[in-house]
């Protein structure tokens, strides 16, 4: 399985190595973007790659949870069938398929609208936004 992140690299490299810890055996591709204006090379990436889920960085300045290119990522993921992992309860309102992290109060959060659309099925358990 493969996992992307969209995100400016240099400044999320703790978070970067957080996530590729909690995925042994699966592969993270990193899609670094400095600003707005590297939002269409990063589609052209995932395109390319074909990750099976993108992992929205929520402190990052470019693509985080809230950011207009968050929105972006979410809507066209969504539209590949490509689901799209918030770590915020905000991400998950944005439009993100499902959150989980220390910005969901340990909570598994799912957008049961966006599910549908990306074709994901909700685990079980987890609350619906």
């Amino acid at each position: 399985s493969k996992v992307a992140v969209v995100c400016d690299s240099a400044a999320n490299k703790g978070a970067i190595d957080a996530i590729a810890g909690a995925m042994p055996g699966m592969k993270l591709i990193v899609v670094d973007v400095k600003g707005q204006q590297d939002m269409g090379k990063a589609m052209t990436t995932l395109g390319s790659h074909r990750p099976d889920a993108v992992v929205l960085v929520a402190g990052d300045k470019v693509a985080g949870d809230g950011t207009g290119a968050a929105s972006f990522l979410i809507q066209r993921m969504a539209a590949a069938k490509i689901p799209t992992v918030a770590t915020t309860e905000a991400g998950v309102r944005q439009g993100a398929v499902l959150g989980l992290g220390a910005g969901t109060g340990g909570k598994l959060l799912a957008n049961a609208k966006v599910a549908g659309v990306a074709g994901v099925t909700i685990p079980a358990g987890a609350s619906q936004i």
